[in-house]
């Protein structure tokens, strides 16, 4: 079970990954596309081209883990973001949101109260 603490940025991919990626080509595409540290404390979200895989790159303090989950139907939503394929920052929310395979389209936020800066 992943425990999410909503201090922690989740970066996820929007090009599709190739699942064969293990922790060095995961790594690696961490510091080339995002220009992060793999090391950081931050969780780096990888999804396939037919989207029913996903993969889960963090740091735990003490070395990197990946957490992958395979769907048996459907697939992993990803935000709509018009053209654009870059790596976006979301919030853990939103991560829980796509694993557990929540319509983002249809899902609404309330508004919270949020601290400037």
């Amino acid at each position: 079970m992943l425990n999410f603490s909503h201090q922690t940025r989740v970066f996820l991919f929007l090009e599709p990954v190739d699942m064969r990626k293990s922790f060095r080509g995961l790594c690696m595409l961490v510091e080339s596309v995002l220009k992060e540290d793999p090391a950081s404390g931050d969780w780096f979200a990888f999804i396939n081209r037919r989207q029913d895989r996903l993969k889960l790159l963090g740091w735990d303090g003490q070395g990197v883990w990946i957490w992958y989950k395979r769907l048996e139907s459907g697939v992993f939503e990803k935000p709509a973001l018009g053209p654009t394929r870059r790596p976006m920052e979301i919030d853990v929310t939103q991560l829980s949101l796509i694993i557990n395979g929540i319509d983002l389209s249809t899902a609404k936020r309330r508004n919270r109260y949020r601290q400037a800066g």
